[in-house]
């Protein structure tokens, strides 16, 4: 009796949906690594960011992305440049939802899942914040929006029925070699987490238009055996944003470091040194040049 053998599966399964709803609490419950920005302002994840899952016969690549918007200026047309080819790259689309949202928001991408190729799934999530009455009438609108998508109640935050959608994503995923390297778990560098890190930190210590108008830049990323030497620049817009940043006597900035510092202590698990520093560049959104510096152009 001949051993039957498992073929490779392997794809790319694309995190979209509005601002708000839940993308990256998803993605990093799925990741089981904490890769994508989380706080409940919206728009925080700008970049598209893969965080890789490894079994022996299978590799799922998730992508986050930023939520879907009306672009107000040259950064988020930028951004939601990621998500359009999230859609067009995708070998599973993971369509994310929550309870609270108006069903209809953004009907043109409910219009393109309509015409997609591959497979899609659709989650709505923070179901634990809802009447099972409530979820019900949710799944029935839409199954008749998207009938060919497979729906699937969750809660990412409480990690309920995580299980069924990865047994849905394994399903659908094409046969295929890995992608990358079965040690890799995501696309992006050192760099680019210690920036999100300290990027998260303004987002959750300042209010209203602020952490927008911010970008962070790693100038020095000095590897040593004892610890991680990093110099971090916050960009801001205007001289008043870079006073409300520092804070009175460099208390707020102190404070937004310190929790940058710990969190990146325990990410990379080394000791670090970190110098921030703040500058003015009143063009960053708008100006092709910087944003390709900082990643959002190609």
């Amino acid at each position: 009796m001949t051993q039957q053998t498992h073929k490779h599966r392997a794809g790319f399964v694309n995190i979209i949906g509005n601002p708000n709803v839940g993308k990256s609490t998803l993605m990093n419950a799925l990741v089981g690594e904490k890769l994508s920005i989380v706080t409940a302002k919206a728009q925080t994840t700008r970049h598209r960011i893969m965080g890789i899952v490894n079994g022996d016969d299978w590799q799922i690549v998730y992508s986050d992305t930023p939520g879907i918007l009306r672009p107000n200026y040259r950064l988020q047309q930028n951004m939601l440049n990621f998500v359009d080819t999230a859609i067009g790259d995708a070998d599973i689309i993971l369509y994310v939802t929550d309870v609270v949202e108006k069903q209809d928001k953004n009907e043109a991408y409910i219009a393109k899942l309509r015409n997609v190729e591959c497979p899609v799934i659709l989650v709505i999530n923070k179901i634990d914040i809802s009447t099972q009455e409530h979820v019900m009438d949710l799944i029935g609108w839409w199954q008749e929006q998207l009938p060919k998508a497979e729906i699937l109640p969750a809660s990412a935050q409480e990690k309920f029925n995580l299980d069924n959608i990865f047994d849905a994503i394994l399903e659908k995923l094409p046969e295929a070699p890995a992608w990358y390297d079965k040690d890799t778990f995501t696309d992006k560098n050192m760099r680019f987490f210690a920036s999100e890190i300290l990027r998260e930190k303004i987002f959750l210590n300042y209010s209203q238009e602020v952490p927008y108008c911010c970008e962070v830049e790693i100038e020095e990323f000095k590897e040593g055996c004892e610890r991680y030497d990093i110099s971090a620049v916050i960009y801001v817009m205007r001289e008043s944003q870079k006073g409300i940043i520092i804070g009175k006597g460099g208390q707020s900035l102190k404070k937004t470091g310190t929790q940058a510092r710990l969190e990146m202590e325990d990410f990379f698990q080394k000791k670090i040194f970190l110098r921030i520093f703040v500058k003015v560049d009143p063009d960053w959104r708008e100006n092709k040049k910087e944003l390709r510096r900082f990643g959002y152009e190609s």
